[in-house]
């Protein structure tokens, strides 16, 4: 569904003004952590052996609300005037995955490489963090929790910004930047992690998830938008973007615990494997479509 929320939002959204409507789908992540947190944070409240025995089902059956939301929207929202245009000129492709795969190979390989850098490290903010920081370095997992929580909180303000700062300067331009950023933070976000001071620990997990992600995560609706011509757009970046997830938030979280392992205990390995995840993706970005004169 991710594909479809977002061009929804783009093609939707006024010339000059995209950019930020795109970001406005991304803020969800922000509010889903939320929520969870306030849902796992209630249902803790049950005795132990209830919460683990069926307890922990609540939320999973309460979030059935959420997909009735989702599809009452999906039947109330109008096509957008992209796809409307494409219906009238009767240019609609038939079979769009596969001209896609092969008519555009490099724009989904670009999109894949710049985007399992961000998505990896989202993952191994708010999942391989939290183990790391609870089991090896012993901080309290409610500690790493609450900061996790308050870093998606703030993403709810970050969010819709940096979507509005990608307007004025350009998606591309701040994609990159949030690479730069996001090489830079990770040797650091791991020391603040070591030094097991709760101030410290508090702000590595909030600029990780509440400033870092953002910066990445807000231009990237009309970014890879702009790789692909409105007939095969939903199919391109969808198919993109949910490979990335596979590499980056599926298989990076199992890659460091292993390396973890191999560095004795020590996350140096993890850091050069982000840093190099990092440098990747700035490749990528660099191989895509530049920001048009005026950003929209």
């Amino acid at each position: 569904e991710w594909g479809g929320a977002v061009l929804m939002a783009v093609e939707h959204a006024p010339e000059g003004k995209k950019g930020f409507y795109g970001s406005l789908p991304q803020t969800g992540v922000g509010a889903g952590l939320v929520l969870a947190s306030l849902a796992m944070g209630l249902v803790a409240k049950l005795p132990e052996a209830d919460m683990l025995s069926w307890g922990w089902r609540l939320p999973f059956i309460a979030s059935v609300v959420l997909l009735g939301v989702g599809w009452l929207i999906r039947l109330k929202v109008p096509e957008s005037p992209d796809f409307e245009r494409i219906k009238k000129e009767n240019t609609a492709v038939k079979m769009p995955l596969l001209k896609v795969l092969r008519e555009h190979p490099r724009e989904t390989l670009t999109i894949i490489g710049a985007r399992t850098a961000e998505n990896a490290w989202f993952y191994m903010s708010v999942t391989f963090a939290l183990a790391y920081a609870a089991n090896q370095l012993h901080i309290p997992r409610a500690d790493v929790l609450n900061a996790i929580t308050a870093g998606a909180a703030l993403s709810l303000f970050t969010m819709p910004f940096c979507g509005h700062l990608s307007d004025k300067v350009g998606q591309r331009r701040l994609y990159f930047a949030g690479l730069l950023l996001l090489c830079a933070f990770v040797y650091p976000f791991f020391a603040m992690l070591e030094t097991r001071e709760p101030t410290l620990v508090w702000w590595a997990m909030v600029l990780a998830v509440g400033v870092i992600f953002p910066i990445l995560y807000a231009p990237e609706s009309l970014l890879f938008a702009r790789q692909f011509p409105a007939q095969i757009r939903y199919s391109g970046i969808s198919v993109s973007v949910q490979l990335a997830g596979v590499l980056g938030g599926g298989f990076a979280p199992m890659i460091a615990t292993k390396l973890l392992e191999s560095g004795g205990g020590s996350p140096h390995y993890v850091i050069v494997y982000l840093i190099g995840m990092g440098v990747v993706a700035l490749f990528c970005t660099a191989l895509m479509k530049r920001d048009p004169k005026r950003v929209v």
